[in-house]
């Protein structure tokens, strides 16, 4: 039974891996369509996007920065402090501006929602 769930775990690892791809390279041109289709709505679509590419970019930094100290694994809380204090002022900010109430809480869901994405991304291409 278990090896069953490990199989589907496989395949949606996989799937969403893909999906993530997908939404990185179409996300730009995504979001500027959008902002054609609804220019109300293209400031708000824009502070989400640079906020999620502001974070990712944070998160890819602190990854590199572990690694080259000789600690790839680093500590999850490690990480997470340093990420935070990287993107907490603009990010917060950014969607602030955008009428998002924006605390200490939601953004570390915000975080921790983009590196599992990341995570599975990274363990499907090992894989």
């Amino acid at each position: 039974m278990s090896n069953k769930f490990v199989t589907i775990m496989e395949a949606v690892r996989k799937d969403v891996s893909v999906i993530w791809n997908e939404v990185l390279k179409y996300l730009p041109a995504a979001a500027s369509l959008a902002s054609i289709i609804f220019p109300a709505e293209a400031s708000p679509i824009a502070g989400v996007v640079n906020s999620v590419d502001l974070i990712r970019q944070a998160v890819a930094s602190v990854e590199q920065k572990f690694a080259a100290a000789g600690n790839p694994t680093g500590t999850g809380p490690q990480k997470l402090a340093q990420v935070l204090t990287m993107v907490s002022p603009t990010v917060t900010q950014l969607l602030t501006s955008e009428g998002l109430k924006v605390d200490p809480v939601y953004l570390t869901n915000i975080v921790n929602a983009v590196v599992a994405i990341l995570n599975v991304q990274q363990t499907a291409v090992a894989a």
